[in-house]
């Protein structure tokens, strides 16, 4: 759903074009990241002296952090039932995909598409709408991606534009955590239905397939729906999992692969998407129409984004302050060791540099506004429900979800639903991916496609300063372009109201939206609505 405040302190949650296309793990020793990291005592031995003294200060500084790590760091796999191949009402066997051979315009045999997909399997079912009341007359399948060789399962479940299915775009969303199900995106964001109190489905007028097809989509593994014996804990092999779901699901249906297709999500996407993206980017032959994507209140280039939590947290965000002088005076105090960690982890992308920076960062930064008691998703408001990520309509989701005859509608095989895996989001952490600087794939995106940064101004946790700081320091060839241009007005369709600002030059767009918090469609329906539509119409696009 979003970066996990409840594990913030435990980690939360400008580069050269030229290494921007490099794809891979953390660094980490070779026999730790074959085999699970089960525990870092013995790691450490091997470390150098510069190393191991950074952990241990930090260690020193932050017990509570590194307990955390003392112990397996891959949690059990959930309780799980494989349903038989005869209750799908599809089966695509990747292995079947990888076979198919075309002609090429040299008169060669290539594969029809790219990727080593041999090992993965596609389940699908029809939902019924009038089962679960979401959404009536419009398509729907749920199912999952399967990894057999490494035994994971990633959950899915598409909705049918309302519109035009036949034209309309296909987007799949994603939220953050890392940990948190895209479910929670379908019922608190932006998907056809929300839940109340009582558990009762209720209509939503504002839902993004209105005009595009949506796919939510549960991963890595062992979050929401998803499940597996095995774990991913980095973005990189996450992105593998991804671009074959999508190969799979445009074979099985083709009616979808012709349409233009874009990547959106939120949080921690801010992480996944460039490399997502630039995974299904650097297939020359894919069925996968990617054509934009747009990143929400994302965490992408912690360095940069790193030094605006003080000035959110102190008045500076167009909102009143949260935190004291002398607690901002704090902040300001820390941000230099703080960046000076996150360097050494963006020169070295190593697991010893990355993980002290993300332990010592949050503390120093993040800690102090989650001591008061305020909602990090929001500068707004105070946490109601700590249990539920401060949104007590998080548990009426997870409620919701959690019923038999929902999971029984959707082919689930698991035996209940967790909106948050916190087990992903502290592995993700300690094998040094929070830090990564995955922004610099950003460039090489954007010779390609459109990138859309946009940002509600009430979020603390990965605010709009921020992200607009790290789009405007971003090295690409419309860099001093883009940097020097002014926000100007964007104004909401329908009756010209302001709804917030924007920027775009070239294939670079960010824009800030007003009075929304990290979850803009919760907040600000209409207007995100709004956006989105005509994002996905090219208004922004040169």
């Amino acid at each position: 759903m979003r970066v996990l405040a409840s594990t913030l302190l435990l980690g939360a949650a400008t580069a050269a074009i030229a290494p921007q296309h490099v794809l891979k793990p953390p660094k980490i020793p070779s026999p730790v990241w074959v085999k699970p990291l089960q525990s870092l005592s013995e790691v450490l031995k091997s470390l150098s002296s510069d190393a191991r003294e950074l952990w241990d200060e930090m260690a020193l500084h932050f017990p509570e952090s590194f307990e955390q790590a003392t112990g397996a760091l891959f949690s059990s796999p959930k309780p799980h039932t494989r349903r038989p191949d005869s209750h799908w009402d599809y089966v695509v066997k990747g292995a079947d995909v990888q076979s198919v051979w075309v002609e090429n315009a040299k008169g060669e045999k290539e594969r029809e598409v790219d990727g080593k997909l041999e090992n993965y399997n596609l389940r699908a079912k029809k939902v019924d709408p009038s089962v679960l009341g979401i959404d009536p007359g419009v398509k729907q399948y749920s199912g999952y991606l399967d990894d057999e060789e490494k035994d994971k399962h990633l959950f899915y479940w598409f909705f049918e534009s309302r519109n035009d299915p036949k034209n309309d775009p296909v987007v799949l969303w994603l939220n953050g955590g890392p940990g948190c199900s895209s479910l929670t995106g379908l019922f608190l964001e932006l998907g056809p239905s929300s839940i109340d109190e009582h558990l009762g489905v209720k209509y939503n007028p504002y839902s993004w397939n209105s005009n595009a097809s949506v796919i939510f989509l549960d991963q890595p593994v062992n979050v929401g729906y998803s499940y597996s014996n095995e774990a991913v804990s980095n973005t990189v092999a996450a992105g593998k999992d991804v671009y074959a779901l999508l190969t799979l699901f445009f074979k099985q249906f083709p009616e979808y692969a012709k349409q233009d297709f874009h990547i959106a999500g939120e949080s921690y996407a801010g992480h996944y998407i460039p490399v997502f993206a630039s995974e299904i980017l650097s297939h020359k032959k894919s069925n996968i129409n990617l054509q934009s994507v747009l990143i929400g209140n994302g965490l992408t280039d912690g360095l940069t984004q790193y030094e605006y939590y003080k000035p959110m947290a102190c008045g500076d965000g167009g909102w009143p302050a949260v935190l004291s002088e002398s607690q901002c005076q704090a902040m300001v105090d820390s941000y230099p060791r703080c960046a000076s960690l996150i360097q050494n982890c963006y020169d070295s992308e190593s697991v010893w540099s990355c993980v002290p920076a993300s332990i010592y960062c949050n503390n120093a930064l993040l800690g102090p506004y989650q001591r008061t008691g305020q909602n990090v998703y929001d500068v707004r408001h105070k946490c109601e429900d700590s249990g539920n990520l401060c949104y007590k309509e998080l548990g009426w989701v997870s409620r919701y979800l959690n019923q038999q005859s929902v999971m029984d509608a959707l082919g689930v095989e698991v035996n209940g639903y967790d909106s948050c895996n916190f087990d992903i989001n502290r592995n993700f952490l300690f094998q040094g991916d929070w830090m990564q600087p995955f922004h610099r794939l950003v460039p090489g995106i954007l010779e390609k496609i459109p990138v859309l940064v946009y940002a509600g101004d009430a979020d603390f946790i990965c605010n709009w300063l921020g992200n607009q700081a790290w789009t405007e320091a971003l090295k690409w060839p419309g860099h001093k372009k883009f940097s020097k241009l002014p926000l100007s007005d964007l104004k909401l369709s329908s009756d010209g109201s302001e709804i917030g600002q924007v920027k775009s030059s070239g294939n670079f767009t960010f824009m800030r939206l007003y009075a929304g918090g990290h979850m803009v469609p919760m907040d600000q329906p209409e207007a995100s609505l709004d956006m989105f539509n005509r994002w996905l119409g090219g208004e922004w696009w040169e």
